[in-house]
């Protein structure tokens, strides 16, 4: 009897049983593998795809106040030390010395004083206004013998503040001569010793021959608000001076 072959079946593969085998007919082709004895090289090493970082560059820290040095100037015994110590936010550096005999008829604080000391060399101080502004105080010594140094503590200051005592007025004339000479802005501060003046302001603007362009105020040395609003006369008047100037 003669064999019947299905017409689905492929037709037989040349090359014998293996040519016929499921992987020949049916299969993708076998990639062949390595020769025998020869090792298998391991794969490459895992590298995560790169991400741009972002650099940020440094972080400004906050501005430096800018310093500003102030002069507080007058006569001998009219405050200076006080005004100083009254609003400095660090121990003020003083240079205080005991008077002595060899003062009397040289040195004269006043009838009324109980001044026992007074300042040799300077004093200073300092204090913050805001957060772009730090006042550097220096204070000179108010006898005249003393008054080689002046040159020396004006230099690179913005402004003065002159105290008074209204009872020696002209205890201040040095000082006011001194700053109109040397064209630096100034202020006129009338220390008021036990909450009184021997005169009234426009009195001593007379006696004192200062324009009105010249601030006169009243204050207490010993308070540090009322030296505050001096201070700020004054760093009124040196803005007021240094605008002028850039304006022409």
């Amino acid at each position: 009897m003669d064999s019947v072959r299905s017409p689905e079946w492929p037709a037989a593969a040349a090359g014998g049983p293996a040519a016929n085998s499921a992987p020949t007919r049916y299969a993708a082709p076998v990639t062949p593998g390595p020769p025998a004895g020869r090792p298998v090289p391991p794969p490459p090493p895992y590298r995560p795809p790169r991400v741009a970082v972002r650099t940020v560059g440094p972080v400004a820290g906050p501005r430096a106040p800018v310093p500003v040095k102030i002069l507080i100037a007058g006569g001998f015994g009219v405050g200076k030390t006080t005004t100083v110590g009254a609003i400095s936010e660090i121990a003020p550096l003083t240079t205080e010395a005991e008077m002595t005999s060899a003062g009397i008829g040289v040195d004269d604080p006043g009838a009324d004083s109980d001044k026992t000391t007074t300042t040799v060399a300077m004093d200073f101080g300092c204090v913050t206004i805001d957060r772009s502004l730090k006042l550097y105080l220096f204070g000179t010594p108010g006898q005249a013998r003393f008054g080689f140094m002046w040159d020396d503590l004006a230099r690179g200051a913005l402004g003065a503040l002159v105290v008074v005592d209204s009872d020696r007025l002209d205890d201040c004339y040095p000082a006011i001569d001194f700053f109109e000479r040397a064209g630096l802005p100034f202020a006129v501060g009338v220390n008021a010793f036990d909450g009184r003046l021997a005169l009234d302001l426009p009195s001593i603007r007379w006696a004192l021959a200062i324009g009105e362009h010249v601030p006169l105020v009243q204050f207490d040395a010993r308070d540090r608000l009322s030296v505050r609003d001096a201070l700020l006369v004054v760093l009124d008047r040196a803005l007021d001076r240094a605008t002028r100037e850039k304006g022409a």
